[in-house]
């Protein structure tokens, strides 16, 4: 559990010091802005998940968290596609993202296991 809430701070920084890179126009932005609320809030929620009170109440902050991680892949897409963001960079922070969305659902289906 220590692990992915490192990973989605690290995430998160990681998305805040991309932000600050994306050039100073309308679109980029908008993009940039929904992109570092969706990134941010991943961790916010991992770590909400990390206190719940129940199995169901960490199932439940887990799926916000997942929905999170592929929202911010749909915004790290436009932001590549719009040219508002590197190639290098946004793959980089695409593979970071698909790592803790595919840990986020790992989580999920053992913890409905149990």
């Amino acid at each position: 559990m220590d692990d992915l809430k490192a990973k989605t701070k690290r995430f998160a920084l990681s998305a805040v010091r991309a932000s600050q890179m994306l050039p100073r126009n309308r679109e980029a932005d908008v993009l940039g802005r929904q992109f570092l609320r969706s990134a941010t809030s991943i961790a916010a929620n991992y770590r909400s998940a990390c206190r719940a009170r129940s199995t169901s109440e960490f199932i439940a902050k887990l799926g916000v968290a997942e929905e999170e991680a592929d929202e911010t892949l749909l915004w790290l897409e436009l932001l590549m596609e719009a040219k508002a963001l590197s190639e290098d960079k946004g793959h980089e922070l695409c593979d970071e993202c698909e790592q803790i969305l595919r840990m986020v659902v790992a989580s999920i289906k053992t913890s409905r296991r149990k």
